[in-house]
């Protein structure tokens, strides 16, 4: 009985400090990664969306673990049209970092384009529980959400001509 007050004590120390190592304290970048990331951010600015992919899947081999490389890789493949890649690549990002808001909208907004936009509405709902609904993030997602889905691109052995015989 007599050391029940100090094992309380030593177990509330040990939770409290347990429960700060998983607060999510993010460990410094690569300078390698991160200049990669940069000259990838380049290049997707210019519509260069192949050579960005390229160079931010080199700063993944460096540095696997960084959420930002997730989300670059997930904007080079909503640039180039793939919102479930993109999708795959956000939710990586979200992994590392539940709380990111530009992996949310990100991954929102290519919910939205796919045409899940209930998906799309919830990651809205948790971006304003996080930030409020005037950061740029939500507004972004809110705009994406309101164009509605992406037309799809009919390929071509979608449509196919009736075959004609002409008789000569």
């Amino acid at each position: 009985m007599r050391y029940l007050p100090a094992a309380i004590a030593l177990s509330l120390l040990v939770a409290v400090t347990g429960s700060a190592g998983l607060a999510g304290v993010a460990a410094p970048t690569d300078p390698r990664a991160r200049a990669l990331i940069e000259t990838g951010r380049g290049l997707l600015g210019r519509g260069d969306v192949e050579a960005a992919t390229d160079s931010f899947e080199a700063a993944l081999t460096i540095d696997p673990g960084n959420p930002a490389t997730y989300l670059a890789l997930g904007d080079a493949a909503r640039a180039a049209g793939m919102q479930g890649k993109a999708i795959h690549y956000y939710r990586e990002a979200l992994n590392r970092d539940p709380n990111n808001l530009a992996a949310l909208s990100g991954e929102g907004g290519a919910m939205a384009e796919k045409g899940a936009i209930e998906k799309a509405k919830g990651n809205l709902a948790r971006l304003e529980g996080l930030c409020g609904r005037s950061c740029p993030e939500v507004q972004q997602l809110a705009d994406i959400i309101a164009k509605g889905p992406v037309a799809r691109v009919v390929s071509a052995d979608a449509v196919k001509p009736e075959p004609e015989v002409e008789a000569n």
